[in-house]
């Protein structure tokens, strides 16, 4: 990985009036599942590119590595750094996964398997198990994987068998990146495999011999090593020496020897509203004498609210209603296909949609009853919000959600994406202040979610309000984030609002063009951080007036430093709340992500940038250490900041691009006049991915007029833009102006960047 350096400064021009200073719907949900692969990034050019981190990128997919450096930019996410616990060697025994292991009697009986008895071993221990859910902060999914297993999962004797069934299939198609900007269909909806391999590190190193990862998709074997060989699990699996086996044969394919797909009849169950479900042989074996893990991907569902522990057993799923059994998943969901029969523009009967997803939820339970996985570890590294399909909007946090409750842990993910005890979303799904699935679940197992303990080094995530991105099959999305007003009928919110409110739905994007000093357009997906805020899309106060939004920046402490490397591994970064948009111009959104951070101090104010869905459409053999005239002309990121509230038409506009290129003016609107040669100060490095169509702006901004402006409590008018791609050009604001055309130079429209103390 290479960075680009720059520190600018010129001798400023006096302005005459001076200036003070500054996501086919039916058939996907048959597997009803996620699944990402880096997408495919432009080709390399002469321009220096960062390399996704180890476990960012499957092995199979990445690209010849430079020289190594380190990067908080990870590749398939794009998410800062964040500091990291090392699990105390008593973690496994705080999480209350070490009980005292009995297997029991077998239930499996020549090839069929004792579902009643299953049922009750399993129940029991659903009622029983309070233990705490654990909730871990960290730098990749490899790194997680590990940390997640040695915390959560129960230990076995090393001869124990384990099973490891990851989310792999819920995609609605494979896609040409070069015809989908960047997106190939798969990436960002499954769990990583370099998620998996760090759990089966961890299982390797307790002296576990037989792994096996195997997951049920629902379609032909084809599919399934089409599927294997693109994410990277079937090159991650051969490195670890694990099995990677399908669960879907019922003869079909997978005949040769022990055949772990094979479908096994289930007696005892005539009385659950899945007489017919069939079990995976391998699946059955593991419950009878193993060990079994489920590793989802964390994130939205476009149907079921949350994709986590509940919904994953979907792909264990096989239905003898007709043949091929492994094809008849969606039969689970089998109510939905009359709500979309009945479903059109500007139609819909919301009453049989809920009907559906709540029949459906008492049938997920009942497979959860037979399938009962002894932990679920997700992979949250980033966690999705949006529809888990063809909206993807990645949590600002990188983590990993475990337990061996998997309705606790759903509880516990609902919470951190920010519909657990939703107002808002109850008023869309009849009253479900969470997805109807948790509240099935819990209602049948006598569980008090509420009472669900806590911990982990990301436990604190949860202390504040968590931003919601959902886009639900119905017509209705949440959106929104902390220091937004709350959604009309919620209650005003404090600081620490309560979770999952949601703003009005969000249209889709829009494409002008436009000078410095005029405006920009976007398209990306939608992220926040820990305490930020984004874009207020439209969303009116009491009054009616759109609220604008606010961007905190904590001080540095005395002695702190920053790095300004394009790294962004300065432990004061994680301090740092983001604040993140996808709209354009005129507030609407494209689905093309920006996030941004700052801290200040007597040196200066510093600003972090992180772009997902990079062109890195700029001209970079033009030299970075020179002023760039027409940088707005490309990819840049733009900073409007307002010195002095008692006069909104001074401010500063400060242009960066991707490898480091900058323009700077300062413009004065009362007097008409604009100062080219006005200096921004600014140190600037920055850092960015082809492949994985990221780019890191780290920057310090030091000049005098500027500095002069910081001070504890200070309320600075700015405004955040973007201008990305070609064909669409976008033109992307934090506090979109709402012109007709794109138009940046609108005080009135800015937000605010507060100073805390």
């Amino acid at each position: 990985m290479n960075s680009t350096r720059a520190s600018h400064g010129r001798r400023a021009r006096r302005l005459s009036v001076a200036i003070a200073a500054l996501p086919a719907l039916l058939a996907p949900l048959a597997g009803c599942e996620d699944l990402q692969r880096q997408p495919d990034g432009p080709p390399a050019d002469a321009a220096p590119t960062v390399v996704p981190e180890a476990g960012d990128v499957p092995p199979s997919l990445a690209a010849p590595a430079p020289e190594p450096t380190a990067s908080s930019f990870a590749a398939a996410s794009a998410h800062p750094a964040v500091p990291t616990a090392t699990p105390s060697a008593s973690s496994d025994v705080v999480a209350g996964a070490s009980q005292r292991y009995e297997a029991g009697p077998s239930v499996i009986a020549s090839d069929s398997i004792d579902g009643a008895a299953l049922r009750k071993r399993h129940v029991a221990r659903l009622k029983a198990d309070d233990s705490p859910v654990t909730v871990l902060r960290g730098q990749g999914p490899l790194e997680l994987g590990k940390r997640i297993c040695e915390a959560v999962v129960p230990r076995r004797p090393a001869a124990t068998p384990v099973l490891l069934k990851p989310n792999l299939c819920g995609f609605d198609s494979v896609k040409d990146p070069a015809k989908h900007k960047g997106d190939d269909g798969v990436t960002g909806r499954v769990t990583q495999p370099e998620f998996v391999r760090g759990v089966v590190q961890c299982l390797k190193a307790r002296g576990h011999t037989k792994i096996t990862i195997a997951e049920g998709c629902g379609h032909s074997h084809k599919f399934w090593k089409d599927i294997a060989q693109r994410t990277g699990y079937e090159a991650m699996a051969a490195e670890e020496g694990a099995a990677l086996v399908a669960m879907d044969d019922d003869g079909v394919y997978d005949v040769a020897g022990d055949r772990p797909g094979k479908p096994l009849a289930i007696a005892g169950i005539q009385a659950t509203r899945v007489p017919t479900l069939l079990m995976p042989k391998v699946l059955a074996e593991h419950l009878d004498h193993g060990l079994f893990l489920s590793l989802p991907r964390l994130k939205m569902h476009r149907y079921s609210v949350i994709s986590a522990g509940i919904k994953g057993m979907q792909g264990t799923v096989m239905l003898s209603d007709s043949a091929p059994a492994y094809k008849q998943k969606w039969r689970m969901h089998r109510e939905l296909k009359q709500y979309l029969d009945t479903k059109g523009p500007g139609q819909e009967d919301r009453a049989l949609y809920l009907s559906s997803l709540r029949a459906f939820a008492e049938r997920m339970v009942d497979v959860l009853e037979i399938s009962t996985p002894d932990a679920v570890l997700g992979d949250g590294a980033p966690a999705m919000g949006g529809d888990g399909f063809q909206v993807l909007q990645p949590t600002a946090e990188m983590v990993a959600i475990g337990g061996t409750n998997p309705v606790r842990v759903d509880r516990v993910v609902a919470e951190f994406m920010g519909v657990w005890n939703s107002p808002a979303l109850a008023r869309e799904l009849g009253g479900h202040r969470t997805s109807p699935l948790i509240e099935a679940a819990a209602k049948r197992f006598g569980l008090d979610l509420k009472a669900t303990a806590i911990t982990g080094d990301g436990a604190d995530l949860l202390k504040s309000p968590r931003p919601v991105h959902y886009k639900a099959m119905a017509p209705f999305r949440l959106d929104w984030e902390p220091g937004q007003a709350p959604p009309p009928g919620e209650p005003a919110k404090g600081p620490e609002p309560a979770k999952g409110p949601e703003p009005a739905p969000k249209p889709p994007e829009g494409q002008p063009d436009a000078g410095p000093g005029a405006a920009k357009a976007p398209e990306g997906q939608q992220d926040a951080g820990p305490g930020a805020a984004k874009a207020p899309e439209g969303q009116p106060d009491a009054g009616g007036v759109p609220v604008k939004p606010e961007a905190h920046a904590p001080p540095l402490p005395p002695g702190e430093k920053v790095a300004i490397d394009g790294k962004a591994d300065d432990p004061a970064w994680s301090r740092a709340p983001a604040v993140s948009w996808d709209t354009d111009y005129a507030g609407k959104s494209t689905g093309v992500l920006t996030r941004a951070r700052f801290l200040w101090s007597k040196e200066g104010l510093y600003v972090l940038f992180e772009l997902s869905s990079a062109g890195l459409n700029t001209d970079h053999s033009r030299p970075v250490g020179v002023e760039r005239t027409g940088l707005y002309k490309e990819d840049c990121i733009e900073i409007f900041l307002t010195p002095s509230p008692a006069s909104p038409k001074r401010y500063f506009e400060v242009e960066i691009g991707p490898f480091g290129h900058y323009f700077d003016i300062a413009i004065d609107r009362d007097a008409r006049l604009e100062d080219t040669a006005w200096s921004s100060g600014a140190t600037i490095a920055t850092r960015r991915s082809a492949q994985a169509r990221t780019a890191v702006i780290e920057a310090l901004l030091a000049a005098p007029g500027i500095v002069n402006a910081l001070a504890p409590r200070a309320r600075l008018p700015m405004n955040l833009y973007r201008m990305e791609g070609k064909e669409p050009r976008r033109y992307l604001a934090w506090s979109p102006p709402r012109t007709s055309k794109p138009n940046f130079h609108v005080p009135e429209a800015f937000g605010a960047l507060v100073l805390d103390p």
